[in-house]
Formats: C-alpha cells, sequence, structure tokens
C-alpha cells in the first residue's frame, strides 16, 4: 500500500483559506491508499482565541469538504483533527474517511496539552480508545501528545491494532522527543506508526515537522523536512504479522 503525509505549514490565515489549501494538496499528492494531515490544520494549534469560532460539528462543512475529496481520489483520507462542537463542550477531534466518504472513525484526544498552552482549559478530554478495521488491518489513532503515554498505544494493541496514526503540532523545540516517541511507539508494539506533523509557524510557535513513516522495528523508511511537503512510502501491510510471529515479544507481557 502507498501511504502520503501531507505536512502542511500553519499560518494565521482564516479557516476557509486553510481548508482550501490542503485540498489543493491533496489534489496534488500522488495516486495513495492513504493520507493523513496534522492537528488542529484548520484554525492553528496555538490559536487558542479562534478554537471555539472556528469549531464545527462532526459533519460540518470542513468534513463534508474532505468526504467529496476521498470519493474524487478513491483514497482513505486522516483528516488530521480540528476542534468538534457537540453542543456542549469542545473536542481536539480527528476524523477517518473511507474512498466512499463515510466516516469510518473518529477520535477525540485523551491527553490535553496544558504545558504554556490552553489546550487543556478550553477543550474536553476524549476517553474513549478509538481502533477501526480496515483492508490493511486493525488501526489506532491518536493525537501529538498522546505519545508520551505508552498505555494508550498498548491499549489499541489489545484491540487488535497492527497501524498507529498519529496527528500531531509538534513545536520544534522539542523536535527529538518527536522522533522518540515515533520510533518507540512503533518498535515496543511491533506496529506500522505513520505520522503527520505540522510545519511553519502560527501565533510566534514554530512546528517541527519531520512527519515519520516507521516500520515495526523502529526503521524511519520515510521522513518530512521541517518544511511544508508531502511524502510518500511503499509499505506491506503482512509485515506486522511476520516480525510478531518471528519475534514475538508482545506474548512474553506479564503485566497488563
Amino acid at each position: 500500500m502507498i501511504v502520503t503525509s501531507i505536512q502542511l505549514a500553519l499560518t494565521d490565515q482564516p479557516k476557509e483559506k486553510n481548508v482550501e489549501h490542503a485540498l489543493s494538496l491533496i489534489g496534488q499528492a500522488p495516486p495513495s491508499d492513504l493520507i493523513l494531515l496534522p492537528e488542529i490544520w484548520p484554525s492553528g494549534f496555538f490559536s487558542f482565541d479562534r478554537y471555539e469560532r472556528d469549531s464545527e460539528i462532526i459533519d460540518g462543512p470542513i468534513v463534508k469538504a474532505f468526504k467529496d475529496k476521498a470519493r474524487e481520489i478513491n483514497c482513505y483520507i486522516f483528516m488530521g483533527s480540528m476542534v468538534e462542537n457537540d453542543g456542549e463542550q469542545l473536542f481536539n477531534t480527528s476524523i477517518f474517511l473511507n474512498p466512499k466518504g463515510d466516516i469510518v472513525a473518529h477520535y477525540r484526544k485523551m491527553h490535553l496539552f496544558g504545558y504554556q498552552s490552553e489546550e487543556a482549559s478550553i477543550l474536553a478530554p476524549g476517553r474513549d480508545v478509538v481502533v477501526a478495521n480496515t483492508p490493511w488491518g486493525a488501526t489506532g489513532f491518536s493525537t501529538c501528545y498522546d505519545l508520551r503515554f505508552p498505555e494508550l498505544f498498548r491499549r489499541m494493541v489489545d484491540q487488535g491494532a497492527k497501524f498507529f496514526l498519529v496527528t500531531s503540532a509538534w513545536p520544534q523545540v522539542r523536535l527529538e522527543a518527536w522522533k522518540l516517541f515515533n520510533r518507540s511507539r512503533a518498535h515496543e508494539n511491533l506496529a506500522f506508526l505513520i505520522s503527520c506533523n505540522c510545519a511553519g509557524a502560527n501565533q510566534g510557535k514554530k512546528y517541527s515537522g519531520h512527519s515519520m513513516i516507521v516500520y515495526p522495528r523502529g526503521q524511519v523508511v520515510a521522513e518530512g523536512s521541517d518544511k511544508e511537503e508531502f511524502f510518500s512510502a511503499r509499505i506491506d501491510p503482512k509485515f506486522v504479522d511476520t516480525i510478531r510471529r518471528d519475534f514475538p515479544a508482545l506474548e512474553d507481557r506479564v503485566l497488563s
């Protein structure tokens, strides 16, 4: 299967301009089975004053536009995340679409970031671990700060996950941690990890880019720079079963 990560450079443009730009980049990407976008790209993660104003219901205008795009290019799209408004609370919610434009899954970020950030005071945390069935295998979802909590990824494995999709707005000042966690979460769970991080900057905060496609042994087979770009890699989904059979570390767990 061919996977493409679209590493958007965030700016302080209006939501509508960001949506238009993201759809344009998807249109320029090579034919793929799966395309990923980063975290809260419609507004910019650090634009906390825009969260409520830019929020939408799950099936609002942004998602409807991406449903059309998924059907047009016949591709699964992990839309990254946006600020969801359920009428009572706001959430950092990522959306996963199939090639028919259906919402296969949505994930509300569990671990909200409160360090030099207003996310945790504005948004409500998600409560559910989400794993969806796909043609390439069971796939779990996470968002940015979630990477620091290995128990979430192990819980996804317990629900059958062989792939992790990670959407993020990881800052440049913690780039080395980003690289470490991408490889670690893949290696320790013998799973593919495919991430899409923001590039650019908004509200004066620079994002680190360096989105990754990581094999179950921790090898990075594709990695972005710190600039806006899209990159692709061909991966073999069957490799998860092969490595878990040949090196059955998950079967040797003592604690659960």
